[in-house]
This record gives structure tokens, sequence and C-alpha cells, in this order.
């Protein structure tokens, strides 16, 4: 396993191989991902504990905004924009392609750029 600090929580990096990549995500209560879409990576996620918000953009190119709780499910598909906000502390998995450095931040409240660790 791998642990990735990032300034909104960490990341632990359980697999990643040719076929798939599989982490464990902490998300901080009032944190956010940033503002992001991928050009390949698909990416399912799994509510463990906490609670979010999901942005997500839909087929018109709307973001919408839905509270996703322990249990919730949601897929996010390339390339629609989206983020997640962390209303409680929270942890969730994601499993995605294995393409991990194909993020295009549109918007980061850190002022990290396109794709880096950390």
């Amino acid at each position: 396993m791998r642990t990735i600090d990032k300034p909104w929580g960490k990341e632990e990096w359980l697999e990643l191989n040719s076929k798939y990549c599989y982490k464990k995500i902490h998300l901080n209560k009032g944190k956010r991902t940033s503002f992001q879409y991928h050009e390949k990576k698909l990416e399912t996620s799994y509510v463990l504990s906490g609670k979010i918000e999901v942005w997500l953009e839909n087929e018109e190119g709307e973001i919408e905004k839905k509270t996703r709780n322990p249990g919730d499910y949601f897929t996010i598909e390339p390339p629609r924009r989206h983020r997640v906000v962390a209303l409680e502390d929270a942890v969730y998995l994601e499993v995605s392609t294995p393409e991990v450095e194909d993020v295009i931040r549109i918007e980061d409240d850190f002022s990290r750029v396109k794709w880096e660790e950390g």
C-alpha cells in the first residue's frame, strides 16, 4: 500500500496495475477535491463513512450537486467535469481505470496545476 498526502486529506493506493487503480480516499470536513475532468479515466466510488457532496456534469453540460452517504456510490465517465466536497470527514473507495495521471484541473483551492502527486 502506498499513502499519498493531499492538502484535503490523503489517498491510500491499495492496488495499481495495468487494468485498474484501487484507492481508499480520506477527505477532511470542509475540504474539496479540485474541479477536474479526465480524458480517458473512468472511476466508480463507494462511500464508506461520512457525508459528501458530489458535483458531476450531466449530459447537458450542467453541474449537478448531489449528497452521498455511506452505502451510496457514483460513477464518473470521461470527460465529465466533477468535484467532491466533504460535508463531514469522509472515507470512500475509488476504483478506476489505470490512467492515474489523466487529471485536468479546472479549479483548485490549493493552486495545484494539472496532475502532480500530493
